[in-house]
């Protein structure tokens, strides 16, 4: 199955204080990305559920909420209730992955795993075919504005084997690191889904940026 080429930008580097506004600036974007941080799996704090709750209010694009949290089990179905549209967790984290993919599943909402950078990727294969994502690190997670790892790319195609070989229409998201300048060799490594920060929010016309982002030739 051909890949798509889908932006989600990160509301982590846009400016919460005018967050509203913030996310009129990216119409074209395909997925709203929400960085869900406890400062404990990961060395930062970022927002919960009422973020998620208020977003969704005015948000016109479907809320793609990634927990980089500890015991996700615990707060799954709160992030649903808030209005999560995607809601992935990472497979380092959760103490039951299945309990929380049929958590997601039963919830009729699309959902799925992230998995960090030093993580062995095969470990993925016994989850994906309960997954509609896959959410693939390409910085450590905990902080925006990181350098893409270049190892990610053999990572990916890793990935895209194991999906296309036991399901094939799971969606892979790469999140780190993603500009202008290797948007399209991630895309052609097999991604669907690009997450970027600073390269939509930090541009004069973050629309313009998605464009570019997604039209790489």
């Amino acid at each position: 199955m051909e890949n798509k080429r889908l932006i989600a930008p990160s509301i982590l580097s846009a400016d919460f204080a005018d967050l509203k506004n913030q996310i009129k600036l990216i119409e074209k974007a395909d997925l709203i990305h929400c960085d869900v941080m406890d400062g404990h799996f990961v060395p930062n704090l970022t927002f919960g559920m009422k973020m998620v709750e208020d977003l969704k209010k005015f948000a016109a694009r479907p809320l793609d909420v990634h927990l980089m949290i500890s015991n996700p089990e615990k707060y799954i179905k709160r992030f649903i209730d808030a209005g999560a549209d995607f809601l992935t967790f990472h497979i380092e984290a959760a103490n039951d992955i299945d309990t929380c993919l049929d958590m997601i599943k039963q919830a009729k909402i699309k959902g799925g795993i992230a998995i960090s950078p030093d993580t062995d990727i095969n470990l993925i294969t016994r989850y994906i075919d309960k997954c509609d994502i896959v959410v693939l690190m390409s910085v450590y997670p905990g902080f925006g504005g990181q350098k893409f790892i270049e190892k990610s790319l053999q990572r990916l195609t890793a990935l895209k084997k194991i999906k296309d070989k036991i399901n094939p229409s799971c969606l892979i998201q790469v999140d780190g690191g993603v500009t202008k300048q290797n948007a399209k060799t991630i895309f052609d490594h097999g991604a669907d889904i690009l997450v970027a920060g600073n390269a939509v929010f930090g541009a004069t016309d973050p629309n313009k940026a998605i464009e570019e982002l997604k039209n790489q030739n």
